[in-house]
């Protein structure tokens, strides 16, 4: 058994992709993981549910409570953090991992997905925090950990794609201010982002397909930086933007090869980090 043995993870948007990496890596050290998603039923288009998820989860070490969920709404929420009290006891890590992603212009972009992003994106964030953070309190390492990208604002990260933009930074913004906030209180809050694009359903589907996916990395880079983000002491780490690459060179890894999803000499940058 490892450092997160016996804590709990409550994460949102954990059924594929990044967020179930992250929780197989914690499972791994013999974590409860409590993952809330929308996806029940196969999606023609996309792997996973979440149940499907939870049997990865267990087979990886841990022990899940899959709970099928919309984080756009606080009663779901609400209901799925009392499960995971009533089932493991408390909260020790949250992580911030459902988006919903449109890289369109004003003109292009509909008002129902400039709401569906807002909803998920920077409620989503606020509102899961929020309903975790009294259970964080209690716990002697909390972390609120976000998958949303260092703020920065040039700009030419506006221009082509304004609604995702506000919404991903809302995630980040939220960082930045339940940082300061909780800061007393010993809750580490703290975002990560990926240095290059990541192997995931969207980018196979919204990014370029194929080709995309071979100049990416594996989700396992995130999971494996978000692991070293969270076994760090809460009080001394809080209120960073951390990348997935300098994270892990902290700890002493800098053979990024084994990460590569296709060809690692062609890695493309992910959005919102200047060269």
């Amino acid at each position: 058994m490892g450092q997160l043995a016996g804590k709990t993870m409550f994460i949102s948007g954990g059924s594929r992709g990044i967020g179930l990496a992250i929780a197989k890596r914690v499972a791994a050290d013999g974590a409860n993981v409590t993952l809330i998603a929308k996806t029940s039923e196969p999606h023609p288009k996309l792997p996973g549910t979440v149940f499907t998820a939870a049997e990865e989860i267990e087979a990886a070490g841990g022990k899940a409570l899959p709970i099928v969920g919309d984080i756009r709404f606080d009663d779901q929420v609400d209901a799925a953090v009392a499960a995971t009290v009533d089932r493991f006891g408390g909260i020790d890590m949250c992580v911030n991992n459902a988006s919903a992603i449109a890289l369109l212009n004003t003109e292009a972009l509909s008002m129902k997905m400039y709401d569906l992003m807002q909803d998920i994106n920077t409620r989503g964030t606020y509102t899961v925090s929020r309903a975790c953070i009294p259970y964080l309190k209690k716990s002697d390492n909390p972390h609120i950990l976000t998958l949303s990208p260092p703020l920065n604002m040039k700009p030419h990260w506006f221009g082509n794609h304004v609604a995702y933009s506000i919404a991903k930074y809302g995630m980040s913004m939220c960082t930045l201010g339940m940082a300061t906030e909780f800061a007393a209180d010993g809750i580490a809050v703290n975002s990560l982002w990926p240095r290059t694009i990541i192997a995931t359903a969207a980018v196979q589907n919204l990014l370029g397909g194929d080709e995309a996916m071979r100049r990416s990395r594996r989700p396992e880079i995130l999971a494996d930086a978000a692991y070293e983000v969270m076994t760090r002491p809460s009080r001394d780490n809080t209120g960073n933007f951390y990348l997935d690459d300098e994270v892990l060179a902290e700890a002493g890894i800098t053979d990024l090869s084994e990460y590569s999803f296709g060809d690692d000499t062609e890695l493309q940058r992910d959005i919102f980090l200047d060269e």
